[in-house]
């Protein structure tokens, strides 16, 4: 039942023991996507499709858009499960009854699974929309970013007003409540952690979708912006006061892409 929370300890004492083996695997999953990401950074030609995409990129190749997505969900492993932290641990606490009960660390790793699966719904899309716009032209198979003005301006402006939408202030503010979000939202066992880590993914995806937009204009697999936008994310979620903040981001967006329009 969605009410189940409601009858759950808010949280609980875990030692660190128990702290350190219910996040292995979260900690495990964002090792190996940072490792292979920079592998990917260092050499793209072990993305699957790259070197078609990169002789023939306006030849649409299955190969090629399968690689993208590979390369889009790897990455978002990387930068946005670390931002999931907090809600992780509130979920940990939470389960405390169940693992008193046997049911182990599984769940913990489910509700992390669901999560990155809602990121990989976003990745998949994410690598259509590359492929389509290498395919016209409009992206640069080597730099993978935007090659004309107007389509980086546009990007700009769009990200940035998205950030005064009541759509993006209220998938923030579930990012930034973990409690409210599990006092709401909390199924029982692992197919219920897993629904419960794809619904918070859907509200990830929703205040940061926008923001990974930005990729398109400075490079896909710019190791600098992946880390600001990591940090900045991370900030959002955490910061008191991150809502001010995300307006003010999305001003100075919005007004770069003007300007960009207009020179």
């Amino acid at each position: 039942m969605a009410d189940a929370g409601f009858h759950r300890e808010a949280g609980g004492w875990i030692s660190p023991a128990r702290l350190t083996l219910l996040l292995s695997g979260p900690v495990l999953i964002v090792f190996g996507s940072w490792i292979y990401l920079s592998v990917m950074i260092g050499d793209m030609s072990i993305i699957p499709g790259m070197s078609s995409m990169m002789m023939a990129p306006q030849i649409l190749d299955p190969m090629m858009l399968f690689g993208l997505f590979v390369m889009w969900s790897v990455m978002m492993a990387a930068m946005m499960l670390p931002t999931a932290t907090p809600m992780i641990l509130a979920y940990a606490r939470m389960q405390a009854p169940d693992r008193d009960h046997g049911a182990g660390w599984l769940p913990v790793l489910m509700f992390c699974s669901g999560y990155i699966l809602a990121w990989a719904g976003f990745s998949l899309a994410a690598a259509t929309l590359q492929a389509g716009l290498t395919n016209f032209a409009m992206m640069s198979p080597m730099m993978m970013k935007a090659v004309t003005g107007p389509l980086a301006a546009g990007i700009l402006v769009a990200a940035g007003l998205y950030q005064f939408t009541p759509l993006k202030q209220s998938c923030l503010h579930q990012c930034r409540t973990p409690l409210s979000f599990l006092m709401t939202q909390w199924r029982e066992g692992r197919v219920g952690a897993l629904s419960m880590g794809w619904r918070h993914g859907l509200f990830c995806v929703g205040c940061c979708w926008a923001l990974m937009g930005l990729l398109f204009v400075v490079g896909v697999m710019n190791p600098g912006w992946i880390i600001a936008i990591t940090l900045y994310v991370l900030v959002e979620k955490t910061v008191p006061g991150s809502e001010q903040i995300s307006k003010l981001l999305g001003a100075i967006m919005a007004g770069v892409g003007l300007v960009w329009f207009l020179i």
